[in-house]
Parts: structure tokens; sequence; C-alpha cells
């Protein structure tokens, strides 16, 4: 049985990778996280969505009606001028299935092609949505940059090793966790979320 002393978030999401970051990024609040790997009875949901902010209010109202938890939920991606904001909200199963990494760096690389280095601009976007008893708020995290023309770096994931955000050097798979977990568009979402929970925490 789960303590009813300590306020419990739900993160919605079963994505390892994201779920460690988002820890990382939340640090030790003062309400315990659960994912959706501690609730096996939810059944993938689709997102249908036709962008990031419909997404990830989807998500954290699907779940939020399953567990009566507040949710914390996001929806991400990579959004590039010379794409026309591709590959946006497909950005996790741009090359076709979901969360296939090398597959989607490869189309990405494909279709920029031939585009100069001034005419890669591109930016990170996250819209974090949260949902609880009378909550439903919406914050966003948005970091510009520049793809580059190779993969660089082996540390995050997805398409971190082709952006490199304004003002650096190195993508963001070459800055390490540290610095990514600082500055990246999640990072600036979802600590804007967590001011928010704690908010709702001091008024309980």
């Amino acid at each position: 049985m789960r303590s009813l002393s300590v306020l419990q978030v739900v993160i919605a999401t079963t994505n390892k990778h994201k779920l460690d970051e988002i820890k990382s990024i939340l640090g030790n609040p003062s309400w315990q996280i659960l994912s959706l790997q501690d609730f096996p009875e939810i059944d993938p949901i689709a997102e249908t969505g036709s962008s990031f902010q419909e997404n990830a209010l989807l998500k954290a109202r699907m779940v939020f009606l399953h567990t009566s938890l507040l949710t914390l939920a996001d929806d991400s991606g990579l959004e590039v001028d010379a794409l026309a904001g591709a590959p946006g909200v497909y950005s996790a199963r741009y090359a076709g299935r979901a969360h296939n990494y090398d597959a989607n760096n490869r189309k990405l690389l494909k279709e920029l092609r031939g585009v100069p280095a001034e005419e890669r601009r591109a930016q990170f976007h996250c819209v974090v949505a949260i949902v609880g008893n009378s909550t439903e708020k919406i914050v966003e995290g948005i970091v510009p940059g520049h793809i580059i023309q190779e993969l660089r770096g082996k540390g995050g994931f997805g398409y971190d090793p082709l952006f490199i955000p304004d003002g650096y050097e190195k993508t963001y798979a070459e800055l390490g966790e540290e610095i990514k977990n600082r500055i990246s568009h999640r990072a600036i979402a979802f600590q804007k979320a967590k001011a928010i929970v704690e908010q709702l925490l001091n008024q309980r």
C-alpha cells in the first residue's frame, strides 16, 4: 500500500531514458515520483494530437483518470526551420518505429543533405501538462540552436548528437548530463512544473 502522507506524482512515461533525465532535473523534491512503470494496467496512450500541447494534455488527463494522482506529462521534440518545423510531434517516430534513435538521426541528416550550415536552425521544444484535482496547467521550455552534419558525442539520446544549443560549441550529447539537465528544453519546462507542484503541495 502506498503511503498517503507523501504527495505522489506520476510522470506519464515508460521511456527509461526520459524518466531518468526528468528525475535528474527534478533533483530531490518533497514528493514521491512514480511513473507508468508503476501502473502496468494502463495501456499505451496514443499520441494523436497535432501539437505538443495537445499530446501532453491527452496523456496527463488519461493517466490522472486512471490513477487519481497528480500527473505530469510531457511531449517534446525537435523543430527544424528548413523542414517547416518537422519532425515536430513526430520526432520520436520520424523514421517509422518509435524511439529508433539511429534511424531518426539518419533520416534527419538525409532530409538536410545539401542544406548549408546557416540554414540549419532548429529548436528543441518541450511542453509539460500538469493535471490533478481542480488543476490543469501547461508550461513549456524552448532551446534554440542548429543541426550539425554528423553525429557527435555519446551522451543523451534521440537527436542529442546532432543538436548544438545557442551559446555552446558542443552538442547535447557532448555536454554531459549535468550541463544538459540544467539548460535543456526539458529542464526548463520541468523546473517550471516543479515550482507549480511545490506550490500545490504548500496549499494542501
